[in-house]
Formats: C-alpha cells, sequence, structure tokens
C-alpha cells in the first residue's frame, strides 16, 4: 500500500504495478535492470515483457507524483542506466524506516526506547511484503523485516522491565514467547519480568518449558544466557532486582525539589481556609486517580470529600467547578464504588439546578457529563440524557478539552443495547484526533483504548494492535501505568482470539494478566474477570469445567450467568433450570453480549425456548461482532455462531420475529 501526504491511500492499479514498486523497494534505493524486473515479475515473459514494464512504471510515477509536470523528470522513481530505482527518503518508506528506528534505538535511554518502539511496531499492518511471499526477490527481505521486529518487540520488553513495570512486559512476552517458541531471547525476558513481578517459581517454569520444548523438538540445549539467568535465579543474584525508590528524606531527584518548593510557598502563601485550595486540591486528584492502585481510591475518597466541603460554603458556581475539574477518563463500564458514584451524582444535580438558568454553559456541560459517567452502566434513563446535552453544550462552545469529556460521557452511555462498537469506534476515533490536536493526553490515550476495545469487538485485531501500541507509548512518555492494564489483558485476548496457542498457553496469559489488576484500585474491573475469561475459554474449547473451578471460586457480579453452566456441567439439569430462570438480563456494559451467549448456550442445553428467543433478540444487533471482545479482555467467539444455533434450535424465524416485536413494542 502507499499513501500520499495527507495519509491518504494511491490507487496502484494491478498487481504488476505493486510488485515493481515492492521489488524497488527491496533494492533499497539500487537500480533494478529492466532485465530483471522482467525475470522477477513473470515466469514465462511475453514477447512484450520490457515495454509492459515500462508502462507499469509510468503510471506508478503519475500515481506517486501526481502534480509532476509532464516531461519533467521524475523524482521519486527514477531512471538510471539500464533500469530503474526508488528515491525516495527514509522515512518514506516504513520498511526502510522501521529499520532505521530499531538501530537507532540501541543508544537511547530505557524510556526513549519504549515510545520509539512502540510508534515502530505500531507501523506494522501484517506480515512483511504479504502479497509477494510467494516471489524469490522477496523471500529474504521479509524474513530479515521479520526477524528484525522479532527483536524490536524483545527490545522493547527489555526497556520495560528495566524501568519497572515489568508486570506489562509478562502479559506481552507471554504471547510473544507462545508464538515464536524457538526464540531463547524470548523466554529469558519472560523469566526475568516474572522474576522481578516476585513470581521465581513461575520465572523458573517458564525456563524448563523452554529448556524441555528445545531439547525435544530441536534436539539442543539452552544457550549461556539462558543457563546463566536460571543459576542467578535460584541464587536471588542481586542483579536481577529492580532499583530501589529513593531512601526517605529530602528529594534528590529534582521534580522533587520543585514539589518541594512550590507545595511550602502554597502553604505559605494560601490561607488555610481559602476556596481557592478546594479547586486546587480537585487538581490534585485528577493526577493522583490516574496513577492507579492506591492513588486512584484516596481519589475518589477524597473527591466525595472535598464536594462535600465545597456544598457546605453554598456557593454553587464553586461546587460545579470542583466537581466538574474532575474530568477523570474512565474506560470500564462497570463502577468501582457505586455508593461514592451516586454520591457524586446527586450533588452534580443539585449544583445544576442551583446554578442561575441564564449563563455558565461550560460549567453545566461537565456537571451533566459527570452525571452521565458515574450513571454508568444503569438502566437510568438520565445518563444518556446527561451525555446528550453535555456533548451539544461542548459542541456549540467549540471547546475541544470540554468536548473530550463529554465524548468520554457519551462513550459511557453507549451501550445500552449489544451490536454498538461500531458506534464506539467512531467515539474513539474523534477522541483521538480531538486529544492528540489538543495535546489533551489523557484522552488521547482513552481514544486508543476505545477504538482497542471497538476494533476487537469487530475481529479488526491488526488495528486493535495499532491502538494499543499507541496507547502504551503515549502512557509510558506520560506515566499512566493504568493503561498497561488494559493492553496486557488485550495481549492474552489476543493470543485467545488468533486460536494458534494451546488453551494451557491462553489460560497461563490470562492469569498473567489477572496479576496486572492486583493492588490497582479497580475493583470494578477485577472482580470475577479472570474465572469469567476462562469459562469462556473453556466453553469454546469444549473443554469441562469441573477441573478449572472450585467450590469457592469468587464470580464477583458474573455469578447469576456462570451459575446455570457450572451446574449443568456437573449435571445438576433441575437446579440448572431453577438457575436459568433466576439469571437476569444483563447490565448494560461492556460484556452484556458475553453474558447473553452464556446464558444461551445454558438455554440450548436445557431446550428453554423462551430464553433462546429472548437471547436472539438481544444479540441479533451484533451479529457482526466476537462476543465480549468489545472489552478488549476476552470472546466468547463470534455472535453469529450463537445465533445460527439459537436459530436452528428454535426451528424457523417466526418465533423469532415474534419475540422480538414483543420485546420492541412494536
Amino acid at each position: 500500500m502507499a499513501w500520499d501526504a495527507d495519509g491518504n491511500p494511491i490507487a496502484l492499479k494491478g498487481p504488476r504495478h505493486r510488485s515493481v514498486l515492492a521489488r524497488l523497494i527491496v533494492a533499497r534505493g539500487r537500480v533494478v535492470p529492466v532485465s530483471r524486473l522482467v525475470d522477477d515479475l513473470w515466469t514465462d515473459p511475453p514477447a512484450d515483457a520490457v515495454g509492459a514494464v515500462r508502462t507499469f512504471v509510468a503510471a506508478l510515477r503519475r500515481a506517486l507524483e501526481p502534480g509532476r509536470a509532464p516531461r519533467s523528470p521524475a523524482r521519486l522513481l527514477v531512471t538510471d542506466g539500464p533500469g530503474y530505482a526508488l528515491r525516495a527518503a527514509t522515512d518514506a518508506v516504513d520498511a526502510w524506516r522501521f529499520e532505521r528506528t530499531v538501530a537507532a534505538a540501541a543508544t537511547l535511554p530505557p524510556e526513549a526506547v519504549t515510545v520509539r518502539l512502540e510508534e515502530a511496531l505500531g507501523w506494522w499492518r501484517g506480515p512483511a511484503y504479504a502479497e509477494f511471499a510467494d516471489q524469490p526477490w522477496a523471500r529474504a527481505d521479509s524474513r530479515r523485516l521479520t526477524e528484525l521486529r522479532l527483536h524490536a518487540v524483545e527490545l522493547r520488553a527489555e526497556a520495560l522491565i528495566s524501568l519497572g513495570p515489568a508486570d506489562r512486559a509478562a502479559a506481552d512476552l507471554r504471547a510473544h514467547a507462545t508464538e515464536h517458541p524457538w526464540r531463547e531471547n524470548a523466554w529469558r525476558l519472560l523469566a526475568l519480568a516474572l522474576y522481578r513481578t516476585g513470581r521465581q517459581a513461575d520465572a523458573l517454569d517458564v525456563l524448563r518449558r523452554a529448556r524441555a520444548l528445545l531439547a525435544e523438538q530441536l534436539g539442543v540445549d539452552p544457550g549461556p544466557r539462558l543457563r546463566a539467568l536460571e543459576a542467578d535465579i535460584l541464587r536471588h543474584a542481586d542483579h536481577l532486582g529492580q532499583a530501589q525508590d529513593t531512601p526517605t528524606g529530602r528529594p534528590d531527584h529534582p521534580a522533587g525539589r520543585v514539589w518541594e518548593q512550590v507545595a511550602a510557598a502554597y502553604d505559605r502563601t494560601v490561607a488555610p481556609d481559602a476556596r481557592a485550595r478546594l479547586e486546587s486540591t480537585t487538581g490534585l486528584l485528577r493526577s493522583l486517580a490516574v496513577t492507579g492502585g492506591s492513588g486512584l481510591l484516596a481519589a475518589r475518597e477524597h473527591r466525595v470529600a472535598a464536594i462535600a466541603a465545597a456544598e457546605e460554603l453554598g456557593d454553587p458556581a464553586l461546587t460545579a467547578r470542583v466537581i466538574g475539574a474532575y474530568d477523570v477518563p474512565a474506560i470500564w463500564t462497570r463502577l468501582d464504588d457505586p455508593e461514592q458514584a451516586a454520591r457524586v451524582v446527586a450533588a452534580a444535580e443539585r449544583t445544576l439546578t442551583a446554578l442561575p438558568a441564564e449563563g455558565q454553559e461550560a460549567a453545566k456541560a461537565r456537571l451533566l457529563a459527570t452525571i452521565a459517567l458515574e450513571s454508568r452502566g444503569t438502566p437510568l434513563a438520565r445518563g444518556p440524557q446527561a451525555a446528550r446535552q453535555s456533548e451539544e453544550i461542548a459542541r456549540r462552545l467549540d471547546d475541544p478539552v470540554l468536548l473530550a469529556f463529554a465524548l468520554n460521557a457519551a462513550f459511557m452511555q453507549c451501550f445500552h443495547r449489544a451490536g454498538l462498537a461500531p458506534r464506539r469506534d467512531e467515539i474513539g476515533a474523534e477522541l483521538v484526533a480531538l486529544s492528540a490536536r489538543g495535546g489533551l493526553a489523557n484522552f488521547e490515550i482513552l481514544g486508543h483504548l476505545v477504538r482497542l476495545q471497538a476494533r476487537s469487538a469487530l475481529g479488526d485485531f491488526s488495528a486493535a494492535d495499532r491502538h494499543a501500541a499507541a496507547a502504551d507509548a503515549l502512557a509510558v512518555r506520560h506515566e499512566r501505568p493504568l493503561v498497561g492494564v488494559f493492553t496486557g489483558w488485550y495481549a492474552a485476548l489476543r493470543l485467545d482470539a488468533t486460536g494458534r496457542a494451546p488453551v494451557t498457553e491462553v489460560e497461563a496469559a490470562y492469569r498473567d494478566a489477572a496479576g496486572l489488576l492486583h493492588d490497582a484500585g479497580m475493583p470494578g474491573l477485577a472482580a470475577g474477570l479472570l474465572p469469567l475469561a476462562l469459562l469462556c475459554l473453556r466453553l469454546r474449547h469444549e473443554l469441562p469445567l469441573r477441573l478449572a473451578f472450585g467450590d469457592h471460586t469468587d464470580w464477583g457480579p458474573y455469578g447469576p450467568w456462570a451459575r446455570p453452566l457450572l451446574l449443568l456441567d456437573q449435571g445438576h439439569r433441575p437446579e440448572t433450570a431453577e438457575a436459568l430462570r433466576a439469571t437476569p438480563d444483563p447490565p448494560r456494559d461492556h460484556l452484556q453480549e458475553a453474558l447473553w451467549c452464556l446464558t444461551a448456550r445454558a438455554a440450548l442445553a436445557l431446550g428453554d425456548r423462551q430464553t433462546m428467543a429472548r437471547a436472539h433478540t438481544a444479540l441479533t444487533p451484533a451479529a457482526h461482532e466476537l462476543a465480549g471482545a468489545g472489552s478488549g479482555l476476552l470472546t466468547l467467539g463470534p455472535v453469529s455462531d450463537h445465533l445460527a444455533d439459537l436459530a436452528t434450535a428454535l426451528g424457523g424465524t417466526a418465533e423469532l420475529f415474534d419475540e422480538t416485536r414483543r420485546r420492541t413494542g412494536e
């Protein structure tokens, strides 16, 4: 593929035209004689092969340089002696640019390595020279670029490990080592990442599996680096540990010194009872929230206290600013603390009523966005209404910061039925473009994560890969550790969805991803997620459930949808029927399609026609999606497969139509 300066695709006509361009790219600026092009393009060249090549070149020149004056010399695809050469700048050809970036990464500090390689890996849109894989002239360069890509993945992982977020690296490396099991460096880095997260036993198990694989499949022993790492892990070698935090006391980092000085000056200058302290506190809480862990928990708690303090002062405008300034991006539909969220919504509604009818439109839009965000996942009509009103005001005011906040609210209220991944993808695309122009890093990350989820739902994992890489690169640049939770889970989903790894490897990847949630401060995401992911995996592969889940498994909020299938797996059909009757409709969130499919599976097994019809009606709008993949976390396979099973069991469409009409009131 070729693109113009604005990123629009350039039409290159037929496959021979593309072959000529690819052949010249492989030559890396060197001249390729016309006779060589003829031999490379045809096994049995036609009589006018040379003339045909010249025609292809002329068409390529018109496409690549549409503004070139007639009869003026070409600047990109030039004639040189007996043939042609592509004299493009290095940055104009992805393959050349990628090679240069990877080579330069070896000289950069770890922070820069992660950013540069995340960006470079995002340029890949599939295998190198995929269209020409069977051509001898493309094979060597294809293999070289593929090897370079794998090397870049490992360089990036090594940089991540050195920076500290070894848990994120472990999730990515699990998938990488599984897909490329002969790469000793992949196993070495995975073991090191696991050791750095305190999982010595898992690290040693990885090394032993690598040794067994190499011996059984290749008949070779592990290399010296693998052997040395195993020995170092067993003796807890000092050089394997992570850098320790700065000892307590006066900060010795410039940022720490500046923070200390400014905080001291603020305390000396601003009166303890000044209203400005409330607004300053809210800005600080916003920064604290994106650090994750205890920071996120503390931010939520102190946010409620700040709102209560503002309300006590009886100043609606101040309260509106305190509530609306907490524009922390939200990506997950299930609330972490519903009680706190309800208190925030109530305060926002009171403040909205207290503001004057005219004016303060931006403050009102922020209050409305807050109401929509904190009402997510509920069936209340107020949430979608508030999201629409907030977006209308933001667009009318032409305020990009306000619009980004409103679009986040719109995204959170875009789960009112199944099958809305395309709409969420549109929201994510606007968020990315808007935020990139305005320098809104938090919302740009959010936009990429939204698109990661939406493209996963639509089965477009190449695009989802690019958004995951972009989100990770921004997260490293702006120190947003929570992003790695979502991209780490996506790596496990990606391994699951490709179907190339054995179930045991996928289960291990999901367990690694679950480790990212420890102390992340997101109970609404963490509760019951790992068992649900493993349940979906085992159901897809028609594996027994009783061996994977014990009686005391914490299913979190997903218990009602898991219980019928677990009972069925144990042969308890009467109890299964009772549990299925008690199963509610799924909530309006990321996992509603997956939960409907679980209900459908149980109903199919029991022959419950009424429940099957309900499930078919609910899932039909999502026929083009992968069940659950819109979460970016797990999948139960194509929704269309479940719909086909339901339609077959129901024996026709009349009953489905009647049920659809009854449920929609038409």
